[in-house]
């Protein structure tokens, strides 16, 4: 199971008007602890950032799962409502989870959760989706 990092990097990014404006962007990390997860955003980001750049904050996020598409440039939060009956008092109980979906849109966000959910046993509802301020995700790297 993923152990999902929220990191924010700050740094000064070049306007199309040729001014440097700083600017702070959160990712998405999979890391085993706060100093993997700063350690892998520094990696991940240095060859994309020119100049001096420091990681603002490290959070540990409450993403359960983590829907990816290639085609998709945005990420979307869903929160996923699981309704679970009580055998024993017979009352419906009901958990949240939140997933972060990758989509180019809100319609294919909800169309890509509605295809990761295909197959799930317990009943759900979708209590919302919304589009966040993640600019990318960085899984872990697979070692053959």
């Amino acid at each position: 199971m993923a152990n999902w990092f929220e990191c924010k990097v700050r740094y000064d990014k070049l306007q199309e008007n040729g001014a440097a404006k700083k600017v702070t962007e959160p990712y998405m990390v999979d890391a085993l602890s706060f100093t993997e997860a700063e350690a892998r955003i520094t990696e991940e980001q240095r060859p994309f950032i020119s100049g001096e750049f420091d990681v603002a904050a490290v959070k540990r996020s409450r993403i359960a799962e983590i829907v990816f598409e290639e085609e998709g440039d945005r990420w979307y939060l869903a929160k996923v409502g699981f309704i679970t009956v009580d055998e024993k008092s017979g009352a419906e109980k009901r958990s949240v989870s939140q997933m972060l979906i990758q989509a180019s849109g809100f319609k294919s966000a909800y169309d890509n959760l509605i295809e990761h959910m295909k197959g799930t046993m317990a009943d759900y509802d979708i209590v919302s989706i919304a589009e966040t301020p993640i600019m990318d995700v960085y899984r872990m790297k697979v070692v053959d």
